[in-house]
């Protein structure tokens, strides 16, 4: 090719298909002009050149078809012969994806299979190494090693667990036969009380013969500390004169402990909001019998205090205790003096106040010989202005009133109060305020400088005393 020359373009080869278009456009040209002529009714002679070149036409046509049939079947042939190789290689894919997908299932199976062996918490190797048997590590069990050490890491454990059964039967006796003598004690813990209770009764008579009556002591001291603090101060002097003087006195603490101790509990609640306990353990172990306590009610009738127009609001409540004192001749050697009389003191809740009067319903008379034994204190009025507002103008003790608050009970009890009015002071309308003032200053200076309790107790023998010469 010289320069300058454009490189001729490949010759284009035309297929069967583009042969048939080519024929298929010329036949619908032929077609079309055929029709135009004879629209417009020219002669036939121009007819019959087109319908020669429409017959070379459809003969070319039937001539192509032959050929793309022919070249079709070939085609298919060849593709009959190319699908053969494909298939099988189909089939070996197919084959090769139901192997792995059952390789798979396997392998997955195999992974999700729960044996025994990894939920043995097994001792480590260097301690197995140790601590394991001979015969144990001496045997061969597989040929693998890592299998057969496994194997004997399992009989090691085997026999450890077999030991520890053992050991657990073993435990199992003891803790049976531990368990039968926890349950004997018990029992015989449980029935202790009642063998104390019945030792105390029996021992009883011994101690009334010896003059001991160490029982009857412990229940009055358990018993006082049940006592509220004015009746406690009132029980804890008398003893100690009786102790440290010999006093020819007796003290006795009546009523019942369980409401006492209910009580106590009531108050301790209230003002620490939570109660004691372990003072309650102590003193329901100590307490006095409910036999004991049923003989004292029946011996001792309870007895309220008088109203002359009714408790208004529960003002007049008493402590469940209270403390009763014998006094007797102090002036009598015999064996066992004459008593004189009994006096009873009693705690008024709400108004802190604490009543004395006579025990016995028979020595009313009596009443007579604690009124006025200071001056000007009959015991008819409240003794302190507290006790007077929380009650009003209400009078609660009257002629008939077995228990009065007087003044020296108070006294006794450690309550001093300030009086209504100063004791100097002078009215001119009213004289025997004055000589009142006097009298109640040189009357109460002894009982206030000097011993309470001694002078009170003499007082009430002198003034017992001078009724039984008059009678």
């Amino acid at each position: 090719m010289e320069a300058g020359e454009m490189e001729a373009e490949p010759a284009i080869v035309k297929t069967a298909h583009d042969a048939l278009d080519e024929i298929c456009r010329a036949v619908e040209e032929i077609a079309a002009k055929i029709l135009l002529i004879k629209k417009e009714g020219r002669p036939k002679s121009e007819l019959r050149e087109l319908n020669t070149q429409m017959a070379l036409l459809f003969i070319t046509l039937r001539q192509l078809n032959r050929t793309i049939l022919v070249e079709e079947d070939h085609i298919k042939a060849e593709t009959e012969s190319a699908k053969a190789p494909v298939d099988f290689t189909t089939l070996q894919l197919h084959n090769l994806m139901y192997e792995k997908n059952h390789y798979l299932k396997a392998i997955k199976t195999c992974r999700d299979f729960r044996s025994k062996y990894p939920d043995i918490e097994l001792v480590p190797e260097e301690e197995f190494f140790t601590n394991a048997p001979e015969d144990i590590k001496a045997k061969v069990l597989a040929s693998e090693p890592a299998h057969n050490l496994m194997l004997k890491r399992l009989n090691y454990e085997l026999f450890q667990r077999k030991e520890l059964c053992k050991l657990h039967e073993k435990l199992e006796l003891h803790k049976k036969g531990l368990v039968e003598t926890i349950g004997s004690r018990k029992k015989f813990l449980s029935s202790l009380p009642s063998h104390l209770k019945s030792l105390k009764k029996a021992t009883l008579p011994v101690q009334q013969q010896l003059g001991i009556l160490h029982t009857k002591k412990l229940k009055q001291h358990y018993a006082a500390e049940l006592l509220p603090p004015p009746l406690y101060i009132v029980y804890s002097q008398l003893m100690a004169q009786k102790e440290a003087f010999g006093e020819k006195i007796e003290m006795e603490i009546t009523g019942s402990v369980k409401d006492a101790q209910t009580f106590s509990q009531q108050q301790a609640s209230k003002e620490n909001g939570t109660p004691s306990n372990m003072e309650n353990i102590r003193l329901e172990d100590d307490a006095p019998d409910e036999e004991d306590d049923v003989q004292r009610r029946r011996k001792r009738p309870k007895k309220n205090l008088p109203k002359d127009n009714g408790d208004q609001g529960g003002i007049l409540q008493t402590h469940p205790l209270k403390v009763i004192v014998r006094v007797f001749e102090d002036e009598d050697l015999q064996a066992k003096p004459l008593k004189l009389m009994s006096l009873k003191f009693e705690y008024l809740i709400k108004l802190n106040v604490v009543c004395v009067g006579v025990e016995d319903q028979e020595q009313l008379s009596d009443e007579n010989i604690l009124c006025n034994l200071f001056p000007n204190d009959t015991g008819t009025e409240l003794p302190h202005q507290t006790a007077k507002l929380y009650a009003g103008d209400f009078l609660f003790f009257g002629d008939r009133s077995s228990s009065r608050p007087y003044m020296w009970a108070q006294h006794l009890a450690g309550m001093d109060f300030l009086p209504e009015l100063p004791p100097l002071q002078r009215r001119s309308e009213d004289l025997k305020y004055e000589l009142r003032s006097a009298n109640i200053s040189s009357g109460l200076s002894l009982y206030r400088h000097e011993n309470r309790v001694q002078t009170v107790l003499q007082r009430i023998r002198s003034r017992k005393k001078a009724q039984l010469a008059l009678m």
